[in-house]
């Protein structure tokens, strides 16, 4: 039974695949992907996620617009989201945090880092 679910939003099937695993050997997690931010939205709003990992650079809806649609929707307030991005400006990152990310990762990216930083939002042991 999975205690917490994570939605993954990228583009790259060779990236998500590497967030899926990484996450997949955590406990009680379950993993859902979304390849951009339009499916993101859409699955967000309509089901129930504890936290989001999020690219920045994707078509249809790019990583910011939906977090700033994500901060606009009152029961989503709260739940953590993770940028994970090519965008290593620290404008881009600034604006990623200032839209109500919590933290903000560059590709490449380690899964030991990516893992760190979920148990961390998630308050996992």
């Amino acid at each position: 039974m999975a205690r917490h679910r994570i939605l993954i939003v990228e583009d790259s099937p060779t990236m998500r695949q590497l967030l899926v695993f990484a996450l997949k050997r955590l406990q009680g997690v379950e993993v859902v992907e979304a390849k951009d931010g339009m499916d993101g939205l859409r699955k967000v709003t309509s089901d129930h996620f504890d936290l989001a990992l999020v690219d920045i650079n994707m078509p249809v809806m790019d990583g910011l617009k939906l977090i700033h649609l994500i901060r606009d929707e009152e029961s989503l307030k709260a739940m953590p989201i993770v940028v994970i991005t090519t965008e290593g400006a620290d404008e881009d990152r600034a604006r990623a945090l200032a839209l109500g990310a919590d933290e903000y990762l560059t590709k490449p990216v380690q899964a030991n880092r990516v893992l760190a930083v979920v148990k961390g939002l998630l308050k996992l042991a």
